[in-house]
This record gives structure tokens, sequence and C-alpha cells, in this order.
């Protein structure tokens, strides 16, 4: 399907909020402690948190002039869309923590501007719900596949009944990152919310451990910290099992820092990389995804694409991962202030100053379609402060 970029959304300047710097105060400002700590925290000290987004400021923008740029066009296709952007919304956990509407406002977003989305498996909405607020727009599942692995069966049987384009496996939590302020918070979701993909599980386990059965183990419930981390996962076994069972939509996997591992997912035949540090939130002192791309590129050769998150706070950071060879960007707690802050006008708001930014930027630097951004438009600032070509 084409996104048609006439009907593109323009809204009138929200005064309040003229960036997504501001967007983050405000949204600061909206959220209670709990939700506030939660969405914005990094792992241990934050240092890979910060380093996400201050390794953009390593590279400067060579632009070109005299180059006819009336009509810039920043649409790429992914999972058979033209989308009207490069980047769309990263799955991001629990969203009704920032606001009532949750991931359907997301969805509704998305989907009025053109841009694809990501779910989480910890949502508060159904991915069946999300999937119909979508529309045309595709949507990928993002998967944590539990030690019991008929949890994560159910799921991606529904997940493939509802039309998702895509599982993206993430690799990167055998154990979880130590976050200081969950635990000082007692982080759990609030009594009126539900991990609405789990619901029927939750209450099935709830009456099989009320009853007592004689044989059966108590299980607590389907929760973030009980079962996202999986120490058992390995490139041999469950790239193949999880091919065998998601089947025929494609697979990506999200949490590829080096090259190395990308090279491991090609030659398993993944669809797609996803580079990720999960926003900081996982090893800390790990490298910024940025840094991470350049290599990943290199060792790949255009063998799958390549789409990296972490970080991303500007059109014009979004224009150096397209000049450093990544193919589509995902955006995190941008999206998240953003719903804290209006819902679904918030959401937009947020998808709207990225993609005016990046069409600026385009124009500035002499450059009119995605697929001609590249190296040639960077130079790179060294520890002394000189410049230099990439």
């Amino acid at each position: 399907m084409v996104a048609d970029s006439s009907t593109t959304k323009r809204s009138i300047e929200d005064l309040n909020c003229l960036s997504i710097a501001e967007l983050e105060v405000l949204a600061r400002e909206r959220m209670d402690q709990q939700t506030r700590d939660y969405y914005n925290e990094g792992a241990d000290s934050g240092s890979t948190l910060l380093e996400n987004a201050s390794a953009y400021k390593k590279y400067r923008v060579r632009p070109r002039a005299l180059r006819d740029v009336s009509i810039i066009d920043a649409s790429v296709e992914i999972f058979g869309y033209k989308t009207t952007v490069p980047f769309g919304v990263a799955p991001a956990a629990m969203q009704k923590l920032a606001h009532p509407d949750g991931e359907l406002a997301t969805a509704e977003a998305c989907r009025e501007r053109g841009i694809a989305m990501g779910l989480s498996s910890f949502s508060t909405t159904s991915l069946e719900d999300v999937r119909r607020a979508s529309g045309e727009i595709p949507n990928v599942f993002q998967l944590y596949l539990f030690e019991d692995r008929s949890y994560s069966k159910k799921l991606i049987q529904r997940v493939k009944a509802a039309g998702y384009k895509a599982i993206v496996l993430t690799v990167d939590t055998p154990v979880l990152g130590r976050r200081n302020l969950e635990i000082r918070n007692q982080f759990k979701l609030p009594s009126h919310l539900k991990l609405a993909n789990f619901v029927d599980d939750n209450e099935d386990r709830n009456k099989i451990n009320d009853l007592g059965v004689e044989g059966s183990r108590s299980e607590p419930p389907v929760t973030f910290h009980t079962h996202g981390p999986n120490p058992t996962l390995s490139w041999e076994e469950t790239i193949t099992w999880l091919k065998s069972v998601a089947g025929p939509m494609q697979i990506w996997v999200k949490g590829i820092m080096t090259a190395e591992d990308a090279l491991l997912a090609v030659n398993h035949g993944v669809d797609g990389i996803i580079i990720s540090n999960h926003g900081g939130r996982q090893l800390d002192g790990a490298l910024a995804t940025l840094d991470a791309l350049p290599e990943i590129v290199t060792a790949v050769k255009h063998r799958v694409p390549i789409h990296i998150d972490g970080g991303i706070r500007h059109g014009l950071d979004l224009f150096k991962a397209l000049a450093l060879g990544a193919d589509f960007c995902w955006i995190g707690r941008p999206v998240l202030w953003g719903l804290a802050y209006k819902g679904q006008e918030g959401v937009d708001l947020c998808l709207r100053l990225l993609t005016e930014e990046l069409h600026r930027c385009m124009g500035l630097a002499g450059v009119t379609k995605i697929a001609d951004i590249g190296p040639e438009y960077l130079c790179k600032i060294d520890r002394d402060g000189f410049v230099s070509r990439l």
C-alpha cells in the first residue's frame, strides 16, 4: 500500500512545545513519579542511556548548495508499505501508564500519518485491538520468548492471525539490567491496568493456584520482571524454532550490537536486524547504538535491512543514522513523552516535529530522497575536536 503524501497531516504549531526537548519537559510534569522513572531510567549509572543521544553530536553535516530541493520525498518502503518517513514508532511496554488511551492513541496517530508501529508483548492494549486501530499501516510485534514456550506459541498464533508483518525477537534480555529507581519505587503495574495480551493466561493461572490442584506448582502471573528475561536462548535452536512457528511472518532480531552477532543473524536466516541496547536499560557501559552502526553495516553488506533505535531526539539525528547506513529508525521515549503530554494529539505532535525536522535537514543539506543520503554528507569530530571526512 502507498501512503498518499498529499493527505499527510499538518498541525498548527503548539507554541508550548517546539522541540522534542521541550516535549520531554512537558511530559515529566504530567507523569507520576513511578511512570516517569520507569520510562526514562537507564541501567545502573545511566551512561549508555546518555551516550545513545550524545553519540549523534560527534557528527556534523556537510551540506551541498545550489541543488533543486523544491520537492523532498522522505518516504521509504517497509513490509510492502510506502511509509511517509524513514522511521517508525518503537514497541514500548505499558503505554496506559502515560495516558488512559495508551497504545490505541499511538496506533491512531501513526495511522493518520502513515507511520509504521511496533507493539510490545507487554502492552496494556491487546494486540488485536491495536492491529484494528492501525488500519493499513504495518505493525510488527516485539516478542520476548519465554522459557515456557506455551505462552509464546499462543501469542505468536494470535499475532499471525491478526495480520502483523513481522516478529521482532528481543535478544538482549538473558537477565535484566539493574534499574535502581524501579527497585526503589517497587515498580508494579497499577491494579486498574492489565497486561492485555496475557489476561486469559493470568486468570487461568490464578484459578489453578487458588484451587491448589495436587501436583501443580504455584506460578506467578506473567509480568515483564518474571517472564521477560530468558537465559536459555541460543542461535542454534531459537531462530529455527521461531521460524517454524511464526512463518510466513518475517523474523527480525532486536538487540544486535556487534558485527559478529550481525553475521550470525544473517547466517541463521533472519529477515532483518535492529541495532538496539534496549534504550540503555540493560548493560550499562555498552556502546551507543549509533557507534555500533558502521561496523554492522560493513559486515552485513546489504544482505538484510538494518534498523536502529536509541537516542534519536531530532530529525537531524535521523539524517545522521541514515547517512551512516541505517535503512530505517525506530523512535521510543519521545513518543511516550508525546502520549503523556496530550494522548493521541501529543503523539502526533512528536511525529510531526521529527518529520518536519527531517524534511528541513534534507533541504538544507541538498538532498531530496532518502536513498541519496550517504556518508559523504557527514564528517566526524575526533576527541581533539578536529573534523575529518568519513
